[in-house]
């Protein structure tokens, strides 16, 4: 399990109006921390001045009310929380990343990881590129300004870009006049979009981060599907859906998202509940009462108690200040923080 490292959060937002955009991505990220604990950032358009901060440490812990003050106002912002894929841990590989290009500038952040990584980064050092992080996200972003060269537009590179890319990825761009989301045509991981009494877009990894901010779930993007927030709405691309069936990972359901996301339509709540259920119908077991273990199984463990007729108790307790121990970086911290959990 020490590989299997594939967990990230991200969040963005579109506003026709300047405002505090930063306490709304803060809690944007608070919402979606358990999908990741190494680190975290915001990047905020202020009249295309991009002010950015990151650092290793929970949302909480990083950004402190003086921090989010320093951000400034703005209209687009993109958010962050990150759990190690390709690439060390570290404050180098926190995002958002700001890239410069010879059109003007852009912040990404994206969960999931390329498989063809290797191959890329080693094309684009040839042609010259210079790599700070060793994450695959410096990789989609380079590719991203390579194509902006001779694209008409931010979401016409992404959607060029799309085709050298192969892997897992939900990812949110922002450049001075655009939020821009996407997700790969697998459709491996989740990502939604919602809207504000106010009119504002909201982008998320799942939608328990846009009932944070008061947003109201729209849907979730097509597998392959990217779409462009600026002042004049909403635009959907669709050119890369369709290539394939989608196959979103299992573990989004059994463990990844929180129980009160709803992804592709289904209530993550409900579906280990039906799990549960179903588990109990095929495996039938002798026990005198169903324990769950906290915190993803409990919604099993109820159903499976529901289906069997057999009691459920609280049998194990968690140490609530310890924090997830799946995506803890390292096998052995991860058992260390197993022994205190």
């Amino acid at each position: 399990m020490g590989k299997l490292r594939e967990e990230c959060g991200v969040f963005g937002i579109f506003s026709k109006g300047t405002g505090d955009l930063a306490s709304q991505v803060y809690y944007g990220l608070f919402a979606l921390q358990h999908r990741g604990q190494e680190s975290c950032g915001i990047v905020i358009n202020d009249d295309g001045v991009f002010n950015s901060y990151k650092d290793i440490g929970l949302v909480s812990e990083v950004f402190t009310s003086e921090r989010l003050d320093s951000l400034g106002q703005g209209n687009i912002a993109i958010g962050h929380v990150r759990y190690g894929t390709t690439g060390s841990g570290g404050v180098r590989n926190a995002q958002p990343i700001v890239v410069d290009h010879i059109k003007g500038h852009m912040a990404l952040a994206h969960n999931g990881n390329l498989v063809n990584s290797a191959e890329l980064r080693n094309q684009l050092e040839l042609q010259g590129s210079i790599f700070h992080t060793t994450s695959d996200t410096e990789v989609i972003a380079y590719i991203i300004t390579k194509e902006r060269i001779n694209s008409p537009s931010i979401e016409e590179a992404l959607a060029c870009a799309m085709n050298r890319i192969d892997g897992a990825y939900s990812l949110v761009l922002m450049s001075p006049s655009k939020l821009v989301a996407a997700r790969d045509p697998h459709g491996f991981r989740p990502l939604c979009y919602g809207i504000k009494p106010d009119g504002s877009y909201v982008v998320s990894s799942e939608s328990c981060a846009l009932d944070s901010v008061g947003a109201a779930l729209v849907r979730d993007l097509e597998p392959g599907e990217i779409l462009v927030f600026d002042s004049n709405g909403v635009r959907s691309d669709k050119r890369h859906c369709g290539k394939f069936n989608e196959s979103l990972c299992v573990f989004e359901f059994i463990y990844f998202a929180r129980p009160d996301s709803v992804i592709n339509g289904c209530s993550v709540h409900s579906a280990r509940l039906r799990a549960g259920e179903l588990l109990a119908k095929r495996h039938p077991a002798e026990a005198d009462v169903v324990i769950g273990v906290p915190d993803s199984a409990i919604d099993a463990a109820i159903g499976y108690a529901r289906a069997s007729g057999i009691p459920y108790d609280v049998g194990l307790s968690k140490n609530r200040y310890i924090g997830r121990t799946f995506i803890v970086p390292g096998q052995s911290f991860r058992e260390d923080k197993v022994r205190i959990k």
